[in-house]
């Protein structure tokens, strides 16, 4: 016999494992992120609306949740199995747009709680009203303003106590919402109740279902439903042959037969018509041992499957993290290129030249120390904007080669670059001239010097390369040898110092949209020694 161990220890480690699938994030596009996101989907429904509220109240009715394709008939299905219109049933499509939840009135106190299904809020009708049904009240998972998703409970005293029903939406639905729920009530379920047609039963849809509910050894029944008379026994046939062919052939198999009932007007099919079903869902129920068996089998496979699924999760994180250090690495190696290629420029004086050139040629005649260090402060932003869009540009280059950049904004020519990149040689410059001041300011030499003089031979020799040796030359006349060298040391720090902050912003700036989507490496690590706890534990 199948039997579930409930130990704290054990709802210990599966609520871990459940907070560490919820902290997963997959928001790079790489080839395989769709199925990850699914399988997170598919595992923290499960975990949620199945396997945590199961172990933790395992004397709970038995959920059978009936699933099918469009115009299956699984409306009429449950409606003829509590022998009363409680689910929608019609030609229109989709027809269950709103999941039916039946059970016994003395049961109601189970499924009126957020113990499974908590995402849903509750639609109820008082407890077993038949004829009259006023409007229904509904309980709110997250409070009274809280908007979202509904399940429709109702009671029937046909419904033997521990036993209920669920009506989902069609599994193949045009509407993507409803396929989602569907999904997500199906792993709610102790017992899958698989509903197809005569013509039908051969469609991947449904078969696609049927082959996940052996992979999670989940207890599982099929319905050949609507089979005309004239061809019963060989569509029966046909489809335990295909039950086979899937390893799926001892699971328990019904067929319900085309009446005029199944017409989509709403009627209730007889009851000798769904006995058979509604008899083995009763003993599964109420029989201590079936219902151990249905239940512990379930239970159990759907543990099992997480030694399968986590794995391939965990290598999902781990794929969406090696592509963003990928990423980062491309914007980090344009960005040091870039910075070399600068300091190599300075180097050699490409910052004097150009107007710049002309007017340390003409300074102090036909030009001022402020308009000199005006010029040498646009000539130093021109080339830091030129390495900042070659940067960007290699980023992109690199980037369209990833496909995960696909969720990040391509760099392209910044025009508020510029602006930001001359308020920064701004304020390096007023911190230059400030440098001078004070240096000015300590001389003992009557007159002193300009210390906006001093201020534009400074910055001509630290940005002038070869090209600018007599202005280190004069800058020793005016202020002495020593003072001159203590003075371009201390400049050239903050020359160094001014190019990293600017590079680095601009870096910074490319790498936030990525930073913010929090492609970290912990929840790979997080995931696995979750997962080996649970194990531990089972």
């Amino acid at each position: 016999m199948v039997t579930l161990d409930v130990r704290p220890q054990l709802l210990d480690a599966l609520s871990a494992l459940r907070d560490r699938v919820a902290s997963v994030r997959l928001p790079l596009p790489l080839p395989g992120a769709p199925r990850a996101r699914q399988t997170r989907a598919e595992l923290l429904a499960q975990l949620d609306d199945y396997l945590v509220p199961r172990l933790k109240a395992p004397e709970a009715p038995l959920l059978a949740v009936v699933g099918g394709s469009t115009g299956a008939g699984k409306s009429t299905l449950v409606n003829s199995l509590v022998g009363r219109q409680v689910s929608e049933a019609g030609v229109l499509r989709p027809t269950t747009r709103i999941p039916v939840l039946v059970c016994h009135p003395d049961d109601h106190h189970w499924f009126a709680g957020m113990r499974v299904l908590p995402d849903l809020t509750r639609v109820w009708a008082p407890q077993d009203e038949e004829d009259v049904r006023p409007t229904p009240r509904r309980t709110h998972p997250r409070g009274p303003l809280h908007v979202t998703r509904e399940l429709r409970i109702e009671t029937v005293s046909t419904l033997p106590r521990g036993l209920a029903l669920l009506d989902a939406p069609d599994i193949d639905s045009l509407v993507v919402e409803n396929r989602t729920l569907a999904a997500e009530l199906i792993c709610a379920a102790d017992v899958w109740v698989m509903v197809t047609t005569a013509s039908r039963y051969a469609d991947a849809v449904p078969w696609h279902l049927l082959r996940t509910a052996k992979q999670y050894k989940a207890t599982l029944v099929t319905v050949l439903d609507r089979v005309p008379h004239q061809v019963l026994a060989d569509v029966s046939r046909q489809y335990g042959a295909l039950l086979n062919r899937a390893g799926l052939g001892d699971v328990p198999r019904f067929t319900v037969p085309e009446l005029p009932e199944s017409a989509g007007g709403g009627g209730l099919l007889p009851a000798s018509a769904v006995a058979p079903l509604f008899e083995w869902l009763s003993h599964h129920a109420t029989d201590p041992a079936a219902r151990q068996y249905a239940v512990g089998r379930t239970a159990l496979g759907a543990l099992d499957s997480l030694g399968r699924r986590m794995p391939e999760l965990a290598s999902a994180v781990a794929a969406q993290h090696a592509a963003a250090v990928r990423l980062t690495a491309a914007v980090e190696d344009a960005y040091k290129r870039e910075g070399r290629r600068v300091r190599n420029r300075l180097d050699r004086g490409a910052v004097l030249a150009g107007d710049a050139l002309t007017r340390w040629r003409g300074y102090p005649l036909d030009t001022s120390a402020d308009e000199l260090l005006d010029s040498l402060a646009e000539s130093l932003a021109a080339l830091l904007q030129c390495a900042v869009a070659a940067a960007d540009e290699r980023i992109a280059g690199a980037w369209r080669r990833e496909p995960a950049a696909a969720a990040l904004p391509v760099p392209a020519p910044d025009r508020e670059a510029a602006e930001r990149i001359g308020m920064a040689v701004r304020r390096w410059r007023r911190v230059l001239e400030e440098l001078a001041e004070e240096e000015v300011a300590q001389l003992d030499r009557q007159p002193p010097p300009d210390p906006d003089g001093v201020a534009a031979l400074l910055v001509s020799a630290l940005l002038g390369g070869k090209r600018a040796r007599p202005a280190g030359e004069k800058l020793a006349e005016r202020i002495g040898a020593q003072a001159a060298l203590r003075l371009r040391d201390r400049g050239g720090e903050l020359v160094a110092e001014h190019l990293d902050q600017v590079l680095r912003a601009e870096r910074d700036r490319r790498l936030a949209p990525l930073e913010a989507l929090e492609v970290n490496p912990e929840p790979q690590a997080e995931l696995i020694a979750a997962l080996s706890v649970l194990q531990k534990e089972r």
